[in-house]
């Protein structure tokens, strides 16, 4: 009876760290920049400081959450965000916006010289959904306030992105490029408020 019992629980415990074994690995996915360099660079560089980003809780997350109906969200535990949405989207939009205006001066943080001298731009974004296989839709409130005083600026951008694909590289690269449309609109926000 002892004997049984024992090859039972060892028998068991194999089979535990088989199935443990098989788990499926999960993947790591972050935005990336895709704004092309303008050809034509200001007079002067422009200073451009990203502040705080908000995101909306359901996507604030390291899972990748997906829509898969009007009123259902699946948050794939095997899909996941290198790093956490408040981090890369700024990040993002500020690589973009270096490239859109041509200015190595655009950071999350201050970077030499009088950061009183430069824009500062907040974001808000209402919304960050996509649907694998379909699209992604980014809407975004933004503010940007010239140096001095002058009066902010603000925008909305809805832009609702195509995937071109059916996995989730598919999603994150749509993602980028509805940000790198976002960062055109605070761009040319921005050019004409400049001196």
């Amino acid at each position: 009876m002892m004997r049984s019992s024992l090859t039972v629980a060892v028998a068991l415990a194999l089979a535990a760290l088989c199935g443990c074994a098989s788990s499926p690995k999960s993947d790591f996915y972050t935005l990336s920049s895709v704004a092309p360099q303008t050809s034509n660079p200001p007079a002067a560089p422009i200073a451009v400081l990203i502040g705080v980003v908000t995101v909306p809780d359901l996507v604030d997350r390291p899972q990748i959450v997906v829509r898969s109906g009007d009123n259902k969200v699946d948050i794939d535990e095997f899909a996941r965000w290198a790093d956490p949405l408040k981090n890369q989207i700024p990040r993002v939009i500020s690589a973009d916006l270096g490239q859109l205006l041509n200015s190595a001066l655009v950071s999350t943080y201050p970077v030499g010289g009088d950061s009183a001298s430069a824009y500062r731009v907040q974001l808000d974004i209402q919304r960050f959904d996509a649907a694998l296989g379909d699209a992604v839709t980014v809407d975004v409130l933004w503010s940007v306030a010239p140096p001095g005083k002058k009066p902010p600026l603000s925008g909305r951008s809805t832009v609702h992105e195509p995937c071109g694909g059916a996995g989730f590289d598919a999603v994150v690269a749509a993602y980028s490029r509805a940000l790198g449309t976002v960062s055109r609109d605070i761009a040319t926000a921005i050019r004409p408020a400049s001196p």
